[in-house]
């Protein structure tokens, strides 16, 4: 039996790395935070994260909160005001969680990027899923949005749910 040259075997490499599925996949995030007019305002601690259909978290995608602790206490002392975050996974985290944790965001567009095979999806496995964003306000309300999509995307997709009070417009970008 006579043995292929390495020649050829490396010029056959590049066209089975073309017939191999791409397998990244992008998940892009833009969170909208409404500029409200009241007479004390303060920025809403936030929790973005993704559910499976039976509603536990699957991916744990940012949480926003004043990471300074003040004499009174604040800063993870509000975090359980984030009541769905915080009943579904938040009060086990150890926190500041790292490439998860982040400080208050002001108003308007806020965006997070993510790519398959990195944390936070690297172990997010096919299937549908929900897209949900809390937001709780001190001297305010509470709002969550959900957003319901199947991952891996096979297109691109732009999906979007509206918030009324706490958060504005949720977008995800999905692409294959």
């Amino acid at each position: 039996m006579r043995r292929p040259k390495f020649s050829s075997l490396l010029f056959s490499m590049p066209a089975l790395w073309l017939a191999a599925p791409a397998a990244a996949a992008d998940l892009n995030v833009t969170v909208q935070i409404p500029q409200l007019n009241v007479a004390e305002y303060h920025r809403p601690y936030t929790a973005v994260w993704i559910e499976r259909e039976d509603h536990s978290v699957a991916a744990q995608l940012a949480v926003w909160y004043a990471q300074k602790q003040s004499k009174e206490g604040a800063g993870t002392k509000w975090l359980p005001d984030l009541r769905q975050w915080w009943r579904r996974g938040g009060r086990d985290l150890a926190l500041p969680v790292d490439a998860v944790s982040g400080a208050t965001r002001p108003a308007g567009p806020q965006q997070l990027k993510f790519q398959s095979g990195k944390a936070p999806l690297n172990n997010l496995p096919a299937g549908k899923y929900e897209l949900v964003v809390e937001a709780a306000r001190e001297v305010g309300g509470r709002e969550v949005v959900r957003v319901p999509f199947v991952w891996p995307a096979t297109s691109a997709q732009s999906l979007a749910a509206q918030g009324q009070s706490e958060l504005g417009a949720v977008k995800l970008e999905l692409a294959p």
